[in-house]
């Protein structure tokens, strides 16, 4: 058996191993999954009419936002579950086997993608219960998908590196705290335009507001400009930050 199929048998015994701890920790799973939902009925039911641009309706604008802000929420569960492997010496051991090592966090980081993407077509199909009304043809729900998962991707690497970095698991979730409020701070809930100059400028260059820019004109029909290569920019750039960081971290040793 050639080196890739075996790596590709090893990941997918890890995928699996995933999974089953998705069910043994459902609290947590149900939490990373619904979190975005809460959010979205928040913004949308309390201070939708307070804060929502004119010309629009607020879940319109809200849903890519919250969308966008799924991929972020979803990365707590994924250092967590890392964290508690290397607390409890899991790692180490897989180390040890006869297994491909690029097996262990491939497999994390599959399952959180899927668990991710099932967020974002719940955070939907919630929207469209709640009257959003997206004017998007499928061929432009394909590539907001593309988006979404190559974001999920990256921030998902990131998520394995703050777990094998952090010393207990609440240490990890603290490490993602940045990538869950990012969202705060872009045009997911409002538009830019009406933040002071420097939050104004910071929310427009931030690496989430590209790809809440880009579903946001795909799913509504608005200009798409050069958010979409900044998305894909700042994707790739995080992708190979997390993955490099997390591959350095699990070839070394947790010290006691």
């Amino acid at each position: 058996m050639s080196t890739v199929a075996l790596a590709m048998r090893d990941s997918g015994a890890m995928l699996r191993r995933d999974f089953t701890h998705s069910k043994r920790n459902l609290m947590m799973t149900i939490s990373g999954i619904a979190t975005p939902v809460f959010m979205m009925l928040l913004f949308a039911g309390v201070f939708g009419g307070a804060i929502g641009p004119q010309g629009i309706d607020y879940i319109d604008f809200l849903a890519p936002g919250i969308i966008i802000m799924s991929a972020g929420t979803s990365s707590a569960a994924t250092a967590v579950k890392v964290c508690q492997d290397m607390a409890e010496g899991i790692i180490d051991r897989f180390r040890t086997m006869d297994i491909a090592r690029s097996a262990v966090l491939t497999g994390q980081v599959i399952g959180s993608v899927i668990r991710t993407v099932f967020s974002a077509v719940l955070v939907v199909a919630v929207a469209l219960l709640l009257g959003f009304s997206p004017t998007a043809s499928f061929g432009e729900w394909l590539a907001v998908l593309g988006i979404y998962v190559m974001l999920t991707f990256a921030l998902t690497w990131l998520a394995v590196a703050f777990g094998l970095k952090a010393a207990t698991p609440a240490g990890a979730n603290s490490l993602t705290l940045i990538v869950q409020f990012l969202p705060f701070i872009s045009s997911a809930f409002v538009s830019p335009e009406t933040m002071s100059a420097p939050v104004r400028w910071f929310a427009e260059n931030q690496p989430f507001n590209p790809a809440i820019e880009t579903i946001r004109a795909l799913l509504t029909g608005g200009p798409i400009g050069n958010n979409a290569w900044l998305a894909v920019i700042w994707a790739v750039v995080i992708s190979a930050v997390g993955y490099l960081w997390a591959r350095k971290q699990y070839s070394r040793p947790k010290t006691k």
